[in-house]
């Protein structure tokens, strides 16, 4: 479990932001002075917000307690931050605020209502999932499991290996099996434990990128939330990677925009997603995925849908890492995967 300190949160994530902006960008001269130090200097930064140096340096060391949003506003312009990373301060400081809890709490289990569920299932021309702050995914309609078929299948999402059974992780939908053991289907945790997940993902690096910035924006909505740090202390023990990312401080709001995906049974797809949060259940946001009219890939996800409605006999798992196979339909042919035998990439 990591027991995340925050006024170190505080400190690390403002050091980050002011070595990102060059004293140029900020509109400071320099007169070909040799800097130490990337980016600002605290007393650059403090001319800025307009404070002393001294209040913003122990702003800095996390001293954030009682500062008023004006000045953090103020200091967010300095700074140059975006969206997230506004939101993202402002939280720090909410929770610099807040009362302090002994140890982090587990948060009682997130449910998805049953008129969100119809709604999903209704979607039967685009994928639809319910996903929470911590990457979770709560819900999907049928072509949203079928797609997501190898983050609900991978090994990666039980709690060892001996509960992984490859036979029973799926039905030939792409549904995960009532009863197997193990935890909710994780994207962070299948983009950074399933050595398969660089091959699922043509953009594997810049999803997973987002996808620690998400977490990260998160971890300073929640930091109390239990589940969230033990998720991020798995992944920053078992990945270098993630946990150079999550060093990073990068912060994220994810609205829209597309992804790509190599499918093991429709090929290579490109997507438009949209977000929604739903405002009456806190922490959960829906994820809608759809093709361009008339392209390949609007005839693969046609492809994955007959596929995922099609009767379990005709169907079967595959092995327990690699994706899954449905021996009987016309792969060699399918829709929109020109590339079907193209080999997987690092």
């Amino acid at each position: 479990m990591v027991d995340v300190d925050r006024r170190d949160e505080i400190r690390e994530f403002l050091i980050s932001r002011r070595a990102k902006i060059s004293p140029e960008q900020a509109g400071i001269p320099t007169y070909r002075n040799l800097r130490r130090v990337p980016g600002l200097r605290r007393e650059e930064v403090a001319h800025l917000a307009g404070v002393s140096t001294d209040y913003y340096t122990r702003l800095e060391r996390g001293s954030i307690r009682g500062v008023s949003d004006t000045v953090l506003e103020a200091v967010s312009s300095a700074l140059q931050l975006d969206e997230a990373e506004r939101a993202h301060l402002m939280d720090l400081a909410r929770a610099a605020n807040a009362p302090s809890l002994r140890a982090p709490r587990r948060p009682p289990q997130q449910r998805v209502r049953p008129g969100v569920q119809r709604l999903l299932d209704g979607m039967t021309g685009a994928v639809g999932i319910v996903q929470n702050g911590r990457s979770e995914v709560l819900a999907a309609n049928l072509l949203g499991r079928a797609l997501y078929g190898p983050v609900y299948g991978s090994a990666a999402q039980f709690n060892s290996a001996a509960q992984f059974n490859p036979a029973a992780r799926l039905n030939p939908a792409g549904q995960s099996v009532p009863g197997t053991p193990g935890r909710l289907p994780n994207q962070a945790r299948y983009l950074f434990l399933d050595p398969g997940a660089g091959d699922f993902y043509s953009d594997w690096r810049a999803v997973a990128a987002t996808t620690v910035a998400m977490l990260r924006s998160e971890s300073g909505r929640n930091p109390d939330d239990r589940v969230l740090n033990e998720l991020v202390g798995e992944l920053t023990t078992r990945s270098a990677l993630f946990a150079a990312l999550w060093a990073g401080h990068d912060v994220r709001i994810h609205t829209a925009g597309t992804k790509r995906f190599h499918h093991p049974v429709a090929g290579d797809l490109s997507l438009q997603f949209e977000t929604l949060s739903l405002p009456g259940d806190e922490g959960q946001t829906l994820f809608t995925f759809t093709a361009e009219p008339g392209s390949p890939s609007e005839n693969a996800l046609a492809f994955l849908a007959s596929w995922a409605a099609s009767p379990p006999e005709t169907t079967t798992t595959g092995d327990p890492v690699g994706g899954f196979n449905a021996p009987g339909l016309p792969s060699p042919s399918r829709p929109g995967t020109p590339n079907a035998g193209k080999t997987p990439h690092d």
